[in-house]
C-alpha cells in the first residue's frame, strides 16, 4: 500500500493501469485529450505490479481494480468516478487545482 500511495503523490495525475484493459485505455486517452500528462503505471509491466494490484483491490474494495486514478495525490477512483466528474463539469476544475492543466 505504501508504494501505491507514494507513487500516487509524485505527480498531479497518476493512473494505475493494465496495458490490455480497454477501460484503462479510455481513461488514459481522456486525460491526454484534456492536455494532462499523467504518470501511468502499467501493473502488468511492473515487477511489483501484483503487489500494487492487491493494494489497489484493498483500497477500492473491488476486483479488478484498474483503472485507478489519483489527482493531486487523492484517490478519485475508477472509470465510473472519473466519467461522472467529467460529465458533471467537475473534472477540469479538479485538474486545474492539482496543477495538471493550466487553462
Amino acid at each position: 500500500m505504501e508504494k501505491v500511495l507514494k507513487l500516487a503523490s509524485q505527480r498531479a495525475v497518476v493512473i494505475f493501469s493494465v496495458s490490455s484493459c480497454c477501460m484503462c485505455h479510455t481513461i488514459k486517452t481522456l486525460f491526454c485529450d484534456l492536455g494532462v500528462n499523467p504518470a501511468i503505471h502499467e501493473l502488468d509491466q511492473d515487477p511489483k505490479g501484483k503487489e500494487m494490484e492487491r493494494a489497489l483491490i484493498r483500497l477500492l474494495g473491488r476486483n479488478p481494480p484498474v483503472p485507478v486514478v489519483f489527482i493531486g495525490g487523492q484517490l478519485v477512483g475508477s472509470t465510473d468516478k472519473v466519467m461522472s466528474l467529467h460529465l458533471s463539469g467537475n473534472l477540469i476544475p479538479l485538474l486545474r487545482e492539482a496543477g495538471a492543466i493550466w487553462l
